[in-house]
């Protein structure tokens, strides 16, 4: 009996928070898998804790629904470490990055705008695109990034003025790939800017982007044939963190499904 108050305790608890957590990022707009995946768990938790036993008095009715349940459970459980252990592979993987040497060109991926400004987690990504550029005061950057929906200014051309505003880079310094809407066009459509900068893929390229992005960066990079990728990881806002590394779950076995990498 203890240990089923235990477990109904703790599925509240848990519940609670990422019901919560889905439901306020949701509010913001930011809907996507990583936010709509933990408001549905967290419901169901919340069901489990309050219904607990009218749930099992349903699956123990027959001895097929108990083997579903079991089954359900177990799957569950397996598909939860799965995901601890890519989320503490990420953090690792991002904390290992070598100190910048050199580069050619510094390419910073785009994380969305709001409202004509980067959102929070691409300010990071600029923010430490900035200080790179600042260590490296001669060489270009590409900003990347199509029209957003219901945005009247592409993603490119506000990371540019971000940048200007912010750090007093010079507009000559930055090159704008304005078409895409993915990582994969992001970098495709780099290689006629690194053309006419008349920079090779087996140069030293930095791209620049989220922590929990790093890996599926680089994957899809060499991919395209870049040969001397440089990722340089940005923090994540805490608010963001744990949701866009989910999504980067399923984005990164999707992506390995489809052959992007």
């Amino acid at each position: 009996m203890q240990s089923i108050r235990l477990k109904r305790l703790f599925a509240a608890i848990i519940g609670t928070a990422l019901f919560l957590d889905g439901a306020y990022l949701i509010s913001l707009n930011k809907i996507h898998l990583g936010t709509v995946l933990p408001l549905l768990i967290g419901s169901g938790l919340l069901v489990f804790a309050l219904f607990y036993p009218k749930i099992q008095l349903f699956v123990h009715q027959t001895r097929y629904r108990h083997i579903l349940w079991r089954i359900g459970c177990w799957g569950f459980l397996l598909w939860s470490t799965s995901v601890l252990c890519f989320f503490i592979y990420l953090h690792l993987a991002s904390q290992n990055n070598a100190q910048l040497t050199p580069v050619k060109v510094i390419i910073v991926l785009g994380s969305g705008i709001e409202h004509g400004q980067p959102s929070a987690t691409l300010a990071q990504r600029l923010n430490r695109a900035a200080v790179l550029a600042k260590q490296q005061p001669n060489i270009p950057l590409i900003m990347t990034g199509g029209l957003d929906f219901r945005e009247k200014f592409t993603e490119a051309e506000v990371m540019s003025k971000y940048v200007q505003q912010n750090f007093s880079i010079s507009p000559t310094r930055i090159w704008l790939e304005d078409k895409s809407t993915s990582t994969d066009l992001n970098l495709k459509n780099s290689k006629p800017i690194l053309a006419q900068l008349n920079i090779q893929l087996n140069e030293p390229i930095a791209i620049v982007t989220s922590d929990f992005h790093t890996l599926r960066a680089a994957a899809i990079a060499h991919k395209q044939g870049y040969r001397h990728i440089i990722t340089v990881a940005a923090p994540t806002p805490l608010i963001n963190r744990y949701n866009s590394s989910l999504r980067e779950y399923f984005a990164y076995g999707s992506g390995w499904l489809l052959n992007e990498f």
